[in-house]
């Protein structure tokens, strides 16, 4: 064998993880960015609308939120117009429950290309987390819309307004994208297993959803109780960009510290699991 082909040579050989896996997420960064349009170019394909769906389908829910929480039950959202308020929370909340709960089926719903093929199992994930980006920009854009509307042109727009603290808003995503990614590979490793987890975690958004201040603000849970809701460690974010974009929210160091604290343990432990899960699930699927 030629020194030029043993430069090509690929050894795949058992083990932990280990340099060379995180060297081979690398060496396929071209098939994450083709799973990356794959994933966002297929998940509307053949429909009548769309990418337009990125945009109706939160738009829709805060319209449901405002009729029924602040027109029928009349949950306070801290002075601001209740639709923008709801939008401003299911910004980050649909961010993490779509890329969870695609992320939770990776191994299952791979297992005929995992079987023939080897490349990171990690990347499938990733590629899943970086393409719900795009549709998270989709409606920022479009919250956006919203915020100049009741800003300018409505009496409202003096009880809400951008928050210097935005220019952390990309440290925020970031932690939406590691909080999602971590639980996400959790689930997936434990579904392997155990299929019960599959029926489980629709169940477990929705409870999730509601332990999260999406349709109420942190500030109406009374301050000695708010380390209950700060377990969840989504409750930051959620209320971080609450803060950011609207001015209005309950934003403390230690709670984020213990938010951010929680979000690495996820995610590192996640990789760990998903990692070692990997090398033997397909003789199970």
């Amino acid at each position: 064998m030629s020194a030029d082909e043993q430069s090509f040579e690929i050894v795949i050989a058992p083990g932990g993880i280990a340099q060379n896996y995180w060297r081979d997420l690398w060496r396929y960064r071209d098939l994450l960015l083709l799973l990356v349009y794959r994933d966002f170019a297929a998940k509307y394909k053949q429909t009548v609308l769309g990418p337009a769906w990125f945009v109706l389908q939160p738009l829709l829910t805060s319209v449901v939120f405002t009729v029924v929480f602040a027109g029928a039950i009349k949950i306070p959202t801290d002075g601001v117009p209740p639709i923008l308020f709801y939008f401003t929370g299911l910004l980050g909340w649909n961010y993490f429950s779509q890329t969870f709960q695609s992320i939770s089926g990776t191994l299952v719903n791979n297992a005929g290309i995992f079987g023939k093929v080897y490349f990171p199992r990690l990347v499938v994930p990733l590629s899943t987390t970086i393409s719900n980006l795009l549709a998270f920009a989709l409606q920022l854009a479009t919250m956006s819309c919203f915020w100049i509307y009741f800003k300018f042109f409505t009496a409202a727009g003096s009880q809400f307004g951008l928050s210097p603290a935005v220019v952390w808003l990309p440290l925020v995503v970031l932690q939406l994208a590691a909080l999602s990614l971590g639980a996400g590979i959790w689930l997936s490793a434990l579904t392997a297993k155990y299929r019960d987890f599959v029926l489980l975690s629709g169940f477990v958004v929705q409870l999730w959803m509601y332990a999260t201040p999406v349709i109420y603000p942190l500030s109406q849970i009374p301050a000695r109780w708010r380390f209950v809701a700060v377990v969840n460690p989504l409750t930051m974010p959620v209320e971080a960009l609450k803060y950011m974009l609207l001015g209005q929210g309950v934003v403390d160091a230690r709670y984020t510290a213990v938010s951010v604290a929680l979000t690495l343990l996820a995610l590192v432990s996640g990789v760990i699991v998903f990692n070692r899960v990997e090398k033997s699930f397909i003789d199970t699927v």
